[in-house]
């Protein structure tokens, strides 16, 4: 088994039509859809999307009140243009502006939106991280020196 690894992550959303709507409109397509949950196949890997409730019950803490934007997911893409084209179709969905795609200090460029849940994504080009064909990613090797 392979220690360094994750294979679902599930996100709580306060309204799961919202949510799909939402993604929708981003050109994504349910994988699964069980009725409190729905989940989306990404390279070698799922999203899920779990009504707030449901989830803390399903956690074994029923009384939690889950919250959202202590983390970051992200989408890289090959260029700037698809950066800019990406968030502008996220904004148009009904994301909220956070940080307008820019370049920035670590050479590349990038910029983030809250969708409806505040759940926050950077969308972004990192010249030294090339994608593969796929889409996914794959950290470039250190240099041996």
């Amino acid at each position: 088994m392979t220690p360094q690894r994750v294979t679902l992550i599930t996100l709580g959303v306060a309204d799961l039509t919202r949510s799909k709507t939402f993604y929708a409109a981003l050109g994504w397509v349910p994988t699964s859809d069980e009725g409190e949950v729905v989940f989306y196949q990404i390279n070698g890997m799922v999203l899920g999307f779990f009504g707030l409730e449901p989830l803390a019950k399903d956690q074994g803490r029923p009384d939690a009140k889950l919250g959202t934007g202590a983390m970051t997911l992200a989408q890289n893409f090959e260029t700037e243009a698809e950066v800019d084209a990406a968030y502008a179709q996220a904004i148009a969905a009904g994301a909220e502006a956070l940080k307008a795609p820019e370049k920035v200090f670590w050479g590349g460029y990038s910029g983030y939106y809250a969708d409806p849940d505040g759940h926050v994504w950077e969308v972004a080009h990192n010249p030294f991280w090339p994608l593969n064909t796929d889409g996914s990613l794959t950290l470039p090797a250190p240099d041996a020196d």
